[in-house]
């Protein structure tokens, strides 16, 4: 849930204006607006003999006219003539325009029109000349039409036209049109180039056709060891290496084996529960934002929404954020200082760093090129490529700093948005060694210097905020535009969390083995507590939420984001606590479901594909959309299902088998080393370390994976 602020604020500020404005409407400008509902026809009657001079704006006249020039305007005539005549072709080219949409009062501002009839256009006016159709979005300003100067924005409505023509040709003739029906001069762009589709596709380009060559041959590996797995193959244990890296099969049984805790004391079953639901989280955030961007029939019923009480779980979604990072700290602190305990000390830090890249990179990098040079070419729709949470073309300048993990502090244009996550995740994990040699070293002493440092870095963030009058509340409309950029991507700020864990996971280390019995009075404190904790940070700005409400100041907002940086996964501490003894009741229950356990192990694959899947089931949209809290409960169990499909594909295409040629290739590295490297979860469990199988069942891959991703078998456990 990255730039919650800057992704909902330009809704929010409509929403706002047009519940403030709509009692103040004059029937006469709401009357001469409603000719637009007509707009089409309007159109083609009005330029029925279009000339090349209206194609020319009115201050360059005399500009000589381009064969471009010249082939639209006799397209639009024959299309004219084709309307006259009576031609279906010109017909569906009228009919597949949008309209003033109805509800406009209610917050429908867009109308799509029918994409598929206008670009499936294609018409023969000559053995040389082929009519195509082009679909593009106009912005008519009808708001200052209707006297709601306030209204951020104009009416989207889809037009259709002869390919031949541009966004510019379009603009000019739209433009005259407006001023005509609506007496309003716009001097704005009306029609752009970028909002334009036809039925024409890019060619792939060397990029594209690498990232193609990278998956056949990926596929094709899975496949035939997989295919030599089940028919050739009777003793596992005398299977090929190469063919248990790449086996569907192998790692599949792998990724659905359930470990006991039981049988393993390493194990914390909760953690998969937590890991889980923070990812569902992740994903139901992420579906409420495309569809506040999406073109919704009832706008204005999200001013009301933003006041239920259910919504605090939205615009704080960023606290499953602060879980993955609880359980990373966590994590690593655990398998870290059992190795470095069982080494006597000594660790093989740049092995560790080594390990943890090359289990989060090659998804990270296929990421990038999916994005990029493929997706463009997966779908298409009025809404595609439009409707999504990043701009994949500042990729070609920026790919290399996301490859590096420091995206986050090196440009303002991430490549791969949600990726931030792991750069810090990936930064707090190689200043990792310094804590651990000093708990190792000074033990409680550094244990109290690491929560002074904590402290010193809420300061910051606190100070921060105060002195910028930065904000995370999505209904501060005064925030600088970089405050989100500044918060919630930077490392510092997220350092809390992921502390608390670390702190957390050294007092498990310590009292590992250990029974705590604890009277009825203090189990029933404990959740209390945490509770409070956990209800508060949700809960907390609720009132500010309210039309009538308090408002929120820079100051309370700065205290809020602070504690609740600290307060959250201090409330998690208990959780964990109570699970691991026996304290936990139906939470425990909840958690510890074996259920969690194979998404657990996915969680990484899933946080990374899950905005594919979210823009690509959202950019499909050809028509408008009803915005309920039901309605996207519906589309989150799709985009959610399709996620795990996705992930599932991912992780037999590369984690797994990534995962394994890395223990093949570095054997002793997992045995020995510590692959402490966790930043487990990313979001969603990013590093997956453990997702990967290892190629031997005696390695002891799983501790060293584990933390990462909390993914491994044991990995919840996490140890």
């Amino acid at each position: 849930m990255a730039k919650w602020s800057t992704k909902l604020l330009p809704l929010l500020l409509l929403v706002a204006a047009v519940a403030a404005q709509q009692e103040e409407l004059s029937s006469s400008d709401y009357q001469r607006t409603l000719q637009l509902r007509q707009l089409s026809a309007k159109f083609f009657s009005h330029f029925q003999n279009i000339t090349l001079q209206d194609l020319m704006p009115a201050n360059v006249r005399l500009r000589i006219p381009s064969a471009q020039d010249l082939k639209c305007v006799a397209e639009l005539k024959a299309v004219t003539e084709g309307l006259s005549s009576g031609n279906i072709w010109a017909m569906r080219m009228l009919d597949a325009w949008g309209s003033l949409p109805s509800g406009l009062l209610y917050g429908n501002y867009r109308d799509l029109g029918n994409y598929d009839e206008c670009v499936k256009i294609d018409h023969a006016l000559s053995s040389s000349q082929q009519l195509r159709g082009k679909y593009c979005f106009a912005s008519l300003p009808v708001a200052k039409a209707l006297g709601m100067s306030s209204i951020p924005y104009n009416v989207k409505i889809a037009v259709c036209f002869p390919s031949s023509c541009t966004g510019t040709h379009m603009n000019i003739l739209i433009n005259q049109l407006i001023q005509r029906l609506l007496n309003v001069e716009f001097s704005g762009q009306l029609v752009k180039d970028t909002s334009c589709k036809t039925a024409e596709r890019e060619p792939l380009d060397g990029w594209a056709i690498f990232t193609i060559v990278i998956l056949a041959i990926l596929g094709t590996a899975l496949v035939l060891a997989t295919l030599y797995d089940y028919f050739l193959c009777s003793n596992q244990n005398e299977m090929p290496a190469l063919v248990k890296v790449f086996s569907a099969r192998v790692n599949s049984r792998a990724l659905f084996r359930i470990v006991d805790s039981k049988t393993n004391p390493n194990v914390i079953d909760c953690l998969h529960g937590i890991r889980c639901l923070s990812l569902m989280w992740v994903v139901f955030g992420h579906d409420y934002i495309m569809a506040g961007r999406s073109p919704n029939v009832n706008t204005v019923n999200i001013f009301q929404w933003l006041q239920q009480p259910f919504t605090q779980l939205i615009v704080h979604g960023f606290f499953s954020v602060d879980s993955f990072f609880f359980l990373s700290g966590m994590l690593v602190c655990m398998i870290a200082l059992r190795i470095i305990h069982k080494q006597r000390g000594k660790m093989n830090v740049p092995l560790m760093y080594l390990h943890r890249y090359l289990r989060l990179t090659p998804m990270l990098a296929l990421l990038i090129l999916v994005c990029l040079k493929l997706q463009p070419h997966l779908g298409d729709g009025p809404l595609w490529g439009i409707l999504k949470f990043d701009n994949y073309s500042s990729c070609e300048r920026t790919w290399f700093w996301t490859l590096l993990y420091v995206q986050n502090y090196a440009t303002s244009e991430i490549c791969i948005g949600h990726s931030w996550y792991l750069a810090v995740d990936m930064q707090l994990y190689i200043l990792s060694p310094i804590f651990l040699f000093a708990l190792y070293k000074w033990g409680k002493k550094a244990a109290a210097g690491i929560f002074l440092f904590m402290l010193l870095l809420s300061a910051c963030l606190f100070s921060e905020m105060v002195i910028k009058k930065y904000s995370m509340n999505i209904i501060n409309k005064s925030t600088p535009a970089n405050s989100q950029i500044k918060i919630y991507f930077a490392t510092h700020t997220h350092a809390a969390p992921w502390l608390v864990g670390f702190l957390f996971g050294y007092f498990l280390h310590l009292n590992r083995g250990k029974s705590f019995k604890l009277n009825r009075i203090s189990v029933w404190l404990g959740w209390l507590l945490s509770l409070a904790l956990l209800m508060a940070s949700l809960f907390a700005l609720y009132p500010f939420s309210q039309s009538n409400g308090p408002t929120l100041t820079n100051l309370g907002d700065a205290f809020y984001m602070t504690l609740t940086r600290i307060a959250w996964p201090l409330g998690l501490c208990w959780v964990v606590f109570a699970c691991m003894h026996g304290y936990g009741g139906l939470a425990n229950s909840f958690l510890s479901s074996p259920m969690w356990q194979p998404l657990s192990k996915l969680s990484y694959c899933a946080y990374i594909w899950h905005i594919f899947v979210t823009e690509s089931n959202w950019g499909r949209m050809r028509t408008n959309s009803y915005f309920s809290d039901y309605d996207l409960m519906l589309r989150f169990w799709a985009d959610f299902g399709f996620t795990v499909l996705m992930a599932y594909l991912m992780y037999n295409l590369v984690e797994a088998p990534f995962g394994s040629l890395e223990s093949l290739l570095l054997p002793s590295g997992r045995s020995r080393s510590p692959p402490i490297a966790p930043v487990e979860v990313k979001l969603a469990v990013p590093e997956n370390v453990d997702s990967a199988p290892p190629l031997e069942p005696k390695l002891p891959v799983p501790e060293v994976e584990i933390p990462p991703t909390g993914k491994t078998e044991n990995h919840t456990s996490s140890s």
